[in-house]
């Protein structure tokens, strides 16, 4: 089971405060603890929501709206990819992280769709094309 781990941001990440040394540091140990145990598929920090921008679809309308947002409860400061044999571990996994915001902080922990979750419209046809995208993405170089 793969889960999205989304630590929600605050006003000092949508301000770009950067985290200590001594946070970084914390961090950098939790990831590589992570990493070792085969937990850790992908994690990163975010930019602040005003470096970044929003499209609302509206039929075959597209309108794009640049940030800041001002909905910060809305908003996600930095996430991982978990790999995981359920939600509790997930959990058990989020509650050894150390708090990564100064203060109060809220992590969200949600469940990835697997193909099977799909049922009969996602058809074999779909599936293949799914893989081979899958595959193309797994071994393309940086």
């Amino acid at each position: 089971m793969r889960f999205m781990v989304m630590i929600k941001a605050d006003k000092n990440t949508e301000a770009g405060v950067m985290p200590s040394e001594k946070l970084l540091t914390e961090m950098g140990q939790y990831n590589d603890e992570l990493v070792k145990a085969g937990v850790m598929l992908a994690g990163e920090g975010l930019q602040p929501s005003s470096k970044g921008a929003r499209v609302k679809f509206s039929g075959k309308k597209r309108t794009v709206v640049d940030g800041p947002f001002t909905e910060t409860k809305e908003l996600i400061a930095g996430f991982w990819i978990f790999q995981v044999k359920s939600k509790e571990e997930a959990i058990e996994w989020v509650k050894r992280c150390p708090n990564p915001l100064e203060g109060d902080c809220e992590i969200e922990i949600r469940q990835v769709f697997e193909a099977a979750d799909f049922g009969v419209e996602f058809t074999p046809e779909l599936r293949e094309a799914e893989e081979r995208m899958r595959e193309q993405i797994a071994t393309r170089k940086r």
